[in-house]
């Protein structure tokens, strides 16, 4: 498994709002600014974060972005799954994975699925407010 750039991005995103709540909706320009990151790709991100509903915007001379839920109801967990789509260490495991022809055999399979257990159970302890 590699946290690629829109995972980072979406976690970017996450923690700069956090960093502002209170503060209203901020818009992506300042976030993208803050963070020294690419607008465009912070489009990206912040488009996935909207559709999993972790954030909400608003359009408009005020408009931008905000967390839906307070930093620490957040975890790193969720905020990674939606800019990657998934966390898993090989395809197979994969929501929505085609099953393996061999997996009844294979010997490797055991190893990947504690791996993965491993990943997502310490992601899921770790919340955005503490990434703050």
């Amino acid at each position: 498994m590699m946290i690629t750039t829109k995972g980072r991005n979406a976690l970017k995103v996450m923690i700069d709002l956090a960093a502002h709540e209170g503060e209203g909706f901020i818009s992506l320009s300042d976030i993208a600014e803050r963070q020294k990151e690419s607008l465009k790709y912070l489009e990206y991100s912040a488009k996935q974060l909207s559709t999993a509903g972790l954030i909400l915007s608003a359009r408009g001379k005020s408009g931008g972005y905000k967390l839906a839920r307070r930093a620490e109801d957040y975890t790193v967990a969720e905020i990674l799954v939606s800019g990657e789509g998934s966390l898993a260490p090989v395809h197979c495991l994969e929501d929505g994975a085609l099953p393996c022809e061999n997996a009844d055999s294979c010997r490797t399979l055991p190893l990947f699925k504690e791996l993965d257990e491993v990943i997502m159970n310490f992601l899921k302890s770790k919340t955005l407010k503490e990434l703050l």
